[in-house]
């Protein structure tokens, strides 16, 4: 037993770890862009007709996305973060996010750079979750607004296809009841959740007794949601969508909030189908609603993939993350 520890510790030691993560995230970007290579095709066909005024405003958007996601995160923490690491993790967080199932890529990135900037694994998980439901208040609360200014924005009816919401609500409602049977019959399972949750209330009320870290919580919360419908909205109007841009910004929320129940890599395919029924039902016809989510998802996604995926790469050997 003891000689094939020794083994297992010298093949260990010899496997060039960190250079396979480094080189991992190029070759899971050439995987995804090989299985969507049509959508890809038509996405660029699509950019080549648009106004081109419209879409450097959609590029600044995005960019100014990884902006309001770092400022959001540093307002998450009490401690003062490394501002431009974190903004280029916030770059690469963009990039895993892409790879793997929906919030994981980025989550795991976060975690390891605020474990590597010196907090532990506690408190950067309640940093996490802090920030997820931020965002998530954010995202709600913005739709919830402007669906009150705008109430005709979307046709009557539902941004998921249809039939889907019976079997979705019970596959949420057997969820629920799992989780409780577990957090009730499993003892570690709950003290854990207790101990997390208390850690949590901590760093919320820390953060939120310095007005400074709150303001950039909540503010880098609403703003990361407004900036993407501002993307939208910008290829709408570079390919003349015949939508008013409220009615957009509108669309983009409602189908965001409904494709985060659907955890595919990205959101890829997901994202573009919600989008897509949420410009119909916005009143757009639906090959314009189709041009315009391919051209939106190759100027957020697939031009920021590769530099997003060598920043990944990058960091991993740097030590960063």
């Amino acid at each position: 037993m003891t000689g094939l520890r020794v083994a297992a510790g010298r093949l260990a030691r010899r496997v060039p770890t960190r250079q396979i993560l480094c080189v991992l995230p190029v070759a899971l970007v050439a995987v995804v862009a090989l299985r969507h290579r049509a959508v890809l095709a038509d996405g660029f066909g699509q950019l080549g007709r648009a106004e081109w005024p419209w879409l450097l405003a959609a590029a600044g958007a995005t960019c100014l996305t990884w902006v309001a996601a770092a400022v959001s995160r540093q307002g998450a923490v009490v401690e003062r973060l490394p501002r431009r690491r974190l903004l280029a993790t916030q770059f690469a967080a963009g990039a895993a996010n892409h790879l793997l199932p929906t919030g994981l890529g980025a989550g795991a990135v976060n975690l390891r750079f605020l474990t590597v900037c010196g907090l532990s694994p506690a408190r950067s998980s309640a940093a996490l979750a802090l920030y997820l439901l931020a965002e998530s208040m954010a995202r709600l609360g913005l739709l919830a607004v402007l669906l009150a200014v705008f109430p005709n924005a979307l046709r009557p009816g539902t941004v998921l296809p249809a039939g889907t919401g019976g079997p979705l609500l019970v596959v949420l409602g057997a969820g629920a009841v799992a989780a409780v049977a577990v957090l009730t019959l499993v003892r570690p399972v709950r003290r854990g959740l207790v101990s997390f949750l208390r850690t949590a209330l901590d760093e919320a009320r820390s953060v939120h007794t310095r007005p400074a870290r709150a303001l950039a919580l909540w503010g880098g919360s609403f703003a990361f949601p407004a900036l993407q419908a501002a993307g939208l909205t910008a290829v709408g109007l570079a390919l003349g969508l015949p939508v008013p841009p409220a009615h957009m910004a509108v669309a983009y929320l409602a189908a965001t909030v409904a494709v985060a129940l659907i955890p595919t890599p990205g959101g890829v395919g997901s994202v573009e189908a919600a989008l897509v029924v949420a410009l119909v039902a916005a009143g757009c016809p639906v090959a314009v609603a189709t041009a315009v989510v391919l051209a939106y998802r190759i100027i957020t996604v697939w031009v920021p993939l590769v530099p997003g995926a060598l920043t990944l790469g990058a960091l991993v050997r740097l030590k960063v993350i």
